[in-house]
């Protein structure tokens, strides 16, 4: 008697089985041993009650023709492969005519779907059941398919298509699938199959650029993983991707371009089986939060309760050094415990974690001890509390139920667990013009820019362009130039504008220099032809003939003369030109009133001299007198000065 392998599940059994994919696959009972059984016994109790919201995370099918199916439809991104989050991809549906469910190597038919030079690439078109759909997918990857549609067999809500759980002989495949995989709904799938049947031409677009939100210049990402390396290879695939990513995700979280947390998934055990040794063996707190056994046998080895703490201490340390302003460091000591405390090696042990925490200058182990708190203690932890809070998801996120995996923007991340897919996955998550450069690297995305300037407008004469590249794709948006802001559509029109504007490309104006003289219709309100010039002053600016047009040199006697950009004005015989006031005057007669006029200038000027020392001298003189005056008054009566007579005043008593 063999344990059935498990179909694609919906959402009403995704959370129950969930941790049978991820950690037990499928059990032979006349091979395994007794221990499993147990074990699978007391997990069907355990996750049986525990149901939660799963939520398939999508992206757009956009058909392009026939015009009969042109339109926008749903699809769900593959839990497998390497969905393009934040590109696109084009391409035409082909539908076998042989292997309709691709369960089988397209080999054994003699077909192949590799896009010949100058070929759109090939979508491949499959019906749902008989095996699992990553086989599909690797089939179709063989065959040279560039992506895999996945037609459903029911009238249903779109589903996740998962991955099995990962068999010795599945592991290689498993992990080498890259194309991008979406399941469509059976109606769309007859529709599409109808339409490729009567001759049709089926041209879609997958589109993944709206399948993460991308609100601001900031992404905010979880990781929700696992400490334990005993289930297989896909804990050996989650050490790896730990290793490979860890270098990108430090610069981006150095630098503040993201915001990072760690998360673990753990469950509590029913109450009516919190005394069973099953429970104490797999749990802490009382029962509260619980782990699989890593061996899945609750016989030998490590328990479920070891990795509960092992998480809890992983979950502090990223809390300390959170604390400290340094929350990268994670990453660090999470892949050299992988590497030096292995379960493999006997070496899970809390000794040799905090031998790798010792080794991280600066980490203060007494506050991870605290954090950790008491795991005999039948009361609640806060953190482990805090962490089975946030598991349970709010909004448009569903819950977290599959390990490893990635919520990026509080949106779940779908496909293979890999560097580079998982780098675009959050470059998808940046605003339009605020991705950091890594996102914009050749590997990463597409410039383009660099084909016909993307459609935008340019002027290539000061190689300004409104063209810029973001991981998305391009954006026309006028620039900013030297502090110089240009406005405009983008498309077809961008000026300069504002204080500044005429040191740019003379502002997007006329210019234009001859025999030494330069005029330009640039001015800080636009572009305006200069005096002396006629035009609309962005395109042309024409020399005004003020001559022919009777504007200039108006005076009887004067002769008119254009130059470029103004005029010269000038007399007959010995007259001469007076511009202010437009008139011709003698030279003779000017120089004439010029003597003339300095001669009464001169001599007002010595008559005002002489006067003015003879007042200055008679006031001397004046004041001379009246101080000897003074003086002699003390010592002599002057003239002028009689005897006043004393006089008695009588009293009459």
């Amino acid at each position: 008697m063999s344990f059935p392998k498990f179909s694609p599940l919906d959402e009403s059994s995704r959370f129950s089985l969930v941790f049978y994919r991820d950690f037990i696959g499928d059990l032979d009972f006349g091979v395994r041993m007794r221990g499993k059984l147990w074990f699978l016994i007391w997990v069907s109790f355990l996750w049986g009650s525990c149901l939660g919201r799963f939520v398939v995370e999508k992206n757009s099918l956009k058909v392009t023709a026939p015009d009969s199916l042109r339109g926008i439809y749903e699809c769900a991104i593959g839990n497998f492969g390497i969905p393009q989050y934040g590109g696109t991809m084009v391409g035409v549906v082909a539908y076998p005519k042989s292997n309709r469910k691709a369960c089988k190597s397209f080999d054994e038919f003699d077909i192949s779907f590799k896009s010949k030079p100058g070929w759109l690439p090939t979508f491949l078109l499959v019906d749902r059941g008989d095996c699992y759909f990553t086989t599909k997918a690797w089939n179709a990857q063989n065959a040279g398919a560039a992506a895999i549609l996945v037609a459903d067999n029911k009238v249903e809500p779109l589903i996740t298509m998962d991955s099995p759980e990962e068999e010795s002989g599945q592991v290689d495949y498993l992990q080498n699938i890259s194309i991008p995989s979406a399941l469509i709904s059976r109606s769309h799938g007859d529709k599409l199959k109808e339409a490729l049947e009567n001759g049709d031409m089926v041209s879609v677009n997958l589109d993944w650029r709206e399948s993460l939100p991308h609100p601001d210049d900031r992404v905010e990402y979880e990781f929700w993983t696992n400490s334990n390396d005993e289930c297989g290879a896909k804990c050996d695939n989650q050490i790896e991707f730990v290793k490979d990513f860890k270098g990108a995700a430090q610069i981006l979280e150095k630098k503040g371009y993201t915001q990072f947390a760690p998360h673990y998934i753990t469950w509590f055990c029913p109450d009516a089986f919190i005394l069973s040794k099953q429970c104490k063996s797999q749990c802490i707190n009382h029962g509260r939060y619980c782990s699989p056994d890593p061996e899945q046998d609750f016989s030998k080895g490590y328990d479920g309760k070891d990795v509960v703490i092992q998480n809890l201490r992983q979950i502090c340390f990223f809390k300390v050094v959170n604390e400290s302003g340094k929350p990268w460091l994670w990453w660090d000591y999470v892949t050299d415990f992988a590497i030096r405390c292995p379960m493999k090696e006997k070496k899970y042990t809390a000794e040799c974690a905090e031998e790798v925490i010792k080794s991280l200058a600066g980490i203060d182990l007494t506050k991870i001890n605290k954090c950790i708190g008491n795991p005999d203690a039948d009361e609640e932890n806060p953190v482990l509390k805090d962490e089975q809070v946030v598991q349970i998801g709010k909004g448009s996120r569903g819950d977290v139920t599959i390990l490893p995996t990635l919520v990026i923007n509080n949106r779940q991340y779908r496909g293979k667990l890999d560097k580079g897919a998982v780098l675009k996955a959050i470059c998808a998550g940046f605003q339009e013009t605020t991705e950091p450069a890594v996102c914009l690297d050749e590997g990463m995305e597409t410039n383009e820019c660099l084909e016909n300037n993307g459609g935008c407008w340019q002027d290539k004469a000061s190689n300004i362009t409104a063209c810029k590249d973001t991981f998305r794709g391009r954006v026309c948006e006028c620039p900013v130039v030297n502090g110089v802001k240009f406005v405009g559509d983008g498309y077809m029109h961008c000026e300069a504008s504002g204080f500044g504007r005429c040191e740019i490309n003379n502002g997007g104006c006329w210019k234009k220099t001859r025999d030494g003289q330069m005029y330009s219709a640039c001015v800080d309100e636009g572009c305006k032809c200069p005096p002396g010039f006629k035009g609309d002053g962005t395109n042309t600016c024409e020399d005004v003939d003020e001559c022919e047009e009777n504007i200039a040199c108006q005076c009887s006697g004067c002769s008119c003369k254009n130059t470029w950009g103004s005029y010269e004005c000038s007399c007959a015989g010995d007259m001469l030109y007076i511009k202010e006031h437009d008139t011709c005057i003698s030279k003779k007669s000017t120089t004439a009133v010029g003597w003339n006029f300095f001669w009464v200038v001169f001599l007002g000027l010595a008559v005002v001299a002489v006067g003015g020392y003879a007042v200055y001298k008679y006031r001397i003189r004046s004041y001379m007198d009246s101080e000897i005056r003074a003086i002699m008054a003390q010592y002599m009566p002057l003239d002028n000065q009689r005897e006043v007579p004393n006089h008695v005043q009588h009293n009459n008593i």
